[in-house]
């Protein structure tokens, strides 16, 4: 059962996400199972992390996602005051962490306007439920090192790209060093997303190799444009159609491969199934189990 919280929380998710690919569950501490649930299946990505059952962007929803046997999670990232990277959607700490309490005289508590120590001290589970009371934001390298204790994939989502120049330079450094720019995690296990274009043309510059994925659902006459710099077009569910899946489908990316489509973010199954009908890549989720579950019946 949901929490009061997280039944709130489903609809205040609704940004771009997860995907969390079809898969059979997984004991905790055990490698995701396969995510595939027949063929032709969309990936299915945990947004968030499982964020509609445990407080979204915190080792709590990515460890959820793996116990319920999802291989892909999404995050998103921003920066604070001291130039440190964290996992954070909102653009301020109010809706998700206590700051409120604990630096009350700082509104509008703007992630850009915190230090990461300061960060630290916030407890990002208890708005949630208190059984997560004491989680923490993490900083993109404590995340990334989660993500690989767990033999997770990750939709990685520059957020706000616009609030902090130079994001992608950064971001990909912290990858780098963290091991995930090695053959095999930009082959298989690494996209990197944005709503701005600007900032996935800069991510394809700077490692042409990186599977990239634009937010949005750009008219078809624009498609070959963004071809050119994306792998994946996006989009959210109530934008799309059949049409508007085969016209992604007929494109080829940068990398010479068959245009893809994520959509997002679908919690419900009516709405998986008729995606999945449309032939998309992946669904981006909340509930990643719900979804699962749908596009296996189809």
């Amino acid at each position: 059962m949901y929490t009061r919280a997280a039944a709130t929380t489903v609809a205040a998710l609704m940004g771009a996400g997860a995907l969390v690919l079809p898969t059979t569950p997984a004991a905790a501490g055990t490698p995701a199972a396969s995510s595939a649930a027949k063929p032709g299946a969309p990936l299915v990505v945990a947004h968030r992390g499982a964020s509609a059952y445990a407080p979204e962007n915190t080792f709590a929803a990515i460890d959820k996602a793996r116990d319920m046997g999802f291989t892909w999670v999404e995050n998103d990232v921003q920066r604070t005051k001291d130039g440190e990277l964290v996992i954070m959607h909102d653009a301020t700490l109010k809706r998700t962490t206590n700051v409120e309490q604990v630096f009350p005289d700082r509104a509008p508590w703007k992630v850009a306007d915190f230090t990461a120590a300061e960060i630290a001290k916030l407890d990002a589970g208890s708005w949630f439920s208190p059984k997560y009371a004491g989680q923490r934001v993490p900083t993109l390298k404590q995340y990334m090192q989660r993500v690989s204790r767990n033999k997770q994939s990750l939709v990685f989502e520059f957020k706000k790209p616009e609030l902090y120049p130079g994001i992608e330079k950064q971001g990909l450094r912290v990858l780098r060093q963290t091991g995930w720019l090695n053959k095999q995690h930009v082959k298989k296990k690494l996209v990197i997303q944005s709503f701005s274009a600007d900032s996935v043309k800069t991510v394809h510059e700077l490692r042409p190799d990186v599977k990239t994925g634009f937010l949005g659902t750009p008219a078809v006459a624009d498609l070959p444009r963004y071809a050119k710099f994306s792998d994946q077009i996006n989009a959210t569910h109530t934008s799309i159609s059949a049409d508007y899946v085969k016209a992604i489908h007929a494109l080829k990316g940068p990398h010479k491969k068959r245009l893809e489509i994520f959509t997002w973010t679908i919690n419900d199954a009516p709405n998986a199934v008729r995606a999945a009908r449309f032939g998309v890549d992946g669904i981006i989720t909340n509930t990643p189990d719900v979804v699962r579950k749908a596009v296996r019946k189809g």
